[in-house]
């Protein structure tokens, strides 16, 4: 049988497709970034597991806090995508075809994230731990959880490896945060 010669596949180009191609239409106003149904109590979205949907993250975490004022906003949407991009770079939501679940309750006194991913095949049960060296500036990463330990009113996981949740609750009124709301 004669020897047969691999045939190159030409390079795929890459393709630009919107952002909001990826929102269902009920969900739409989970994404304007405006107060537009402020008295929910609970928003889900299921993200496709990758960068690329980062913005839309933030979008959600904003409009999520759209009633309140624009540190708690703006805190509340950092702390968020820096659980999102945990799920992305730590778990198995990262991977071809993953996905994480943002899932926000709204209180009277504030907002309470939690972030569900898929886990990962190297990790064992346990809580997660922020790193000592966490809010060193000069560190290139391992600061997402020193961050939530530093700026959350309160913080934790469930402990298990696989299927992972990790929540934070941001009080309204920022206490028990070390944000610095005083403009000093």
């Amino acid at each position: 049988m004669p020897a047969t010669a691999a045939v190159p596949l030409s390079a795929l180009g890459e393709a630009t497709m919107p952002l909001s191609s990826f929102v269902r239409p009920v969900h739409r106003h989970y994404f304007t970034r405006c107060a537009e149904r402020p008295n929910y109590r609970l928003r889900r979205y299921d993200f496709a597991g990758t960068l690329a949907v980062m913005p839309l993250v933030r979008a959600f975490l904003d409009t999520c806090a759209a009633t309140q004022s624009a540190d708690y906003r703006y805190l509340f949407t950092l702390l968020g995508s820096e659980l999102a991009n945990n799920a992305l770079r730590h778990s198995l939501s990262g991977q071809p075809g993953g996905t994480y679940t943002l899932l926000v309750h709204r209180h009277r006194t504030g907002l309470h994230l939690t972030c569900r991913d898929w886990g990962g095949l190297r990790e064992r049960d346990g809580r997660l731990k922020p790193r000592a060296d966490g809010l060193n500036l000069a560190a290139e990463s391992g600061r997402g959880l020193a961050m939530v330990d530093a700026f959350a009113t309160e913080w934790g996981d469930n402990g298990q490896a696989e299927f992972r949740s990790v929540w934070f609750f941001l009080s309204c009124d920022l206490a028990g945060s070390r944000w610095n709301t005083t403009g000093d």
